[in-house]
């Protein structure tokens, strides 16, 4: 049986992209579908249809009452399981630059562009709190985000849930769409080293040093020994995505190699997202 996921979120918070990431990966996607007939549709995941996963994307343009989308998740996971919540979003300032550059008008009906995304936020909160993952989409470039689905949606056999490793900069704000935080800025900083200060966490001398000190041997262990019982916890409840940040101060080299370094340990497939690598 193919995956279902319903991708929704804030107006301007990048669901088009999503949806070219999502059919060059080869699923079969369909946009402001009817919810009369999602259920429908939906069938054809089980039917035999050689898709990796159904995407679905409801509530463009705010045709689509929230209550009405969670009345269809929850018969959808009662006939046949498998349905996910993908919901994308993005700070209400960010939503204003993006509808200012594209002079696009707002779907939602409001005196002004900022009570529109404030009554729409209202509106989909429901639907953020039902999801199962919540990407921000505020500091990625459509490419970016293009790389983000692919890789947490490519097909991996036997994968029960889908872990994300994410590296970030405590200088340029905490991730809001992660699970849980780790911060490693107590390691010493190879950006006070003169040749190692133009690489990043990917390059071999770079993720060297940062190994190579016992105190980040310690959080690594850590972190992956914690996961070890969590997940499969996790799993247990029904939780289909987890996502772990790791932070140093800028998100080029500390971060990027203890992540790496984390997925490569974990039990379970997980895939690696460098969120400050492009700055």
């Amino acid at each position: 049986m193919s995956e279902i996921v319903l991708v929704t979120g804030m107006s301007g918070a990048g669901r088009s992209t999503v949806s070219a990431a999502l059919e060059d990966l080869g699923w079969f996607v369909i946009d402001n579908l009817p919810m009369e007939l999602v259920a429908r549709v939906s069938d054809l995941a089980g039917g035999g249809v050689d898709f990796p996963g159904v995407a679905l994307v409801v509530g463009r343009g705010g045709r689509v009452a929230p209550e009405a989308v969670l009345e269809v998740v929850r018969d959808l996971r009662a006939r046949q399981g498998g349905v996910r919540i993908l919901f994308l979003d993005a700070p209400d300032e960010v939503l204003i630059q993006r509808y200012e550059s594209s002079r696009r008008r707002h779907p939602f009906p409001a005196p002004s562009l900022a009570d529109a995304i404030a009554g729409e936020r209202v509106a989909v909160k429901v639907l953020r709190d039902a999801a199962d993952l919540v990407i921000d989409t505020s500091t990625t470039n459509p490419n970016q985000l293009r790389a983000r689905i692919q890789e947490d949606f490519a097909t991996r056999e036997g994968a029960a849930m889908r872990v994300s490793v994410v590296s970030f900069g405590f200088a340029n704000g905490m991730p809001r769409d992660v699970d849980l935080v780790f911060d490693c800025r107590f390691l010493p900083n190879p950006h006070w080293i003169d040749e190692l200060r133009p690489l990043t966490g990917l390059d071999a001398p770079v993720a060297e040093y940062v190994l190579a000190q016992e105190a980040a041997q310690h959080l690594i262990s850590d972190i992956v020994a914690m996961l070890g019982w969590q997940l499969p916890a996790f799993a247990r409840e029904g939780k289909a995505y987890l996502s772990v940040a790791v932070g140093c101060t800028g998100g080029r080299h500390r971060s990027v190699a203890v992540a790496e370094e984390i997925a490569r340990r974990l039990d379970v497939a997980a895939t690696v997202y460098h969120r400050d690598l492009p700055r």
